[in-house]
């Protein structure tokens, strides 16, 4: 499927391989992954779609679960008001590995997770929940409130246009909120 073998001399050792997707000719990697594309170079030789299916539903979840951590890491950093510096001295690790976890190049292991939370002051679950149970939380939070709450219960019964104004209102409220604060801050500062 990913890879060509192309054939050496008997005299070394090594297995030199050709990318499907980006066609670069390389030696095998430890990993067996591109060096340039990052696809995996196993030459397949009857693929099973069921396999295939799986394998590519698991990278992509893996994918999915480090881009949530990483999102959440830096969203619970930047709202308890700490540099990656100041978080990689709490866990005593690189500045860069904090880089990394954000930018979604590393993916924490349940003990760096464990020290990461400890670090943030959260729960462990925080950092790992998916995006259902963080809209849950949202939506809770939102009827946690008792004038949304008793909002919510009219919403249903609203044509388009009268939703429509109602959010208008709303976004038209919110905007001049925040330029209030603004002016607010500036005045202060």
């Amino acid at each position: 499927m990913a890879t060509t073998l192309v054939t050496m001399p008997i005299a070394t050792a090594r297995e030199v391989l050709r990318c499907e997707h980006c066609m670069l000719v390389q030696f095998r990697t430890s990993n067996s992954m591109c060096r340039r594309c990052h696809k995996p170079l196993d030459v397949e030789e009857t693929p099973a779609p069921v396999e295939v299916f799986t394998q590519e539903e698991t990278a992509e979840s893996t994918a999915d679960a480090g881009v949530r951590v990483a999102t959440q890491v830096k969203e619970i950093r930047r709202a308890r008001h700490l540099s990656q510096r100041q978080l990689a001295g709490r866990m005593q690790v690189p500045r860069t590995y904090i880089s990394k976890i954000e930018n979604g190049k590393a993916i924490p292991t349940l003990g760096s997770l464990e020290r990461l939370a400890t670090a943030l002051e959260v729960d462990i679950c925080q950092l790992v929940r998916d995006g259902r149970s963080q809209r849950e939380e949202e939506i809770a939070e939102i009827f946690a409130d008792p004038f949304l709450a008793e909002l919510a219960q009219y919403l249903p019964k609203l044509d388009a246009l009268q939703r429509s104004m109602l959010l208008n209102q709303t976004r038209d409220r919110v905007r001049e909120t925040a330029r209030e604060l603004t002016i607010a801050r500036r005045r202060t500062a």
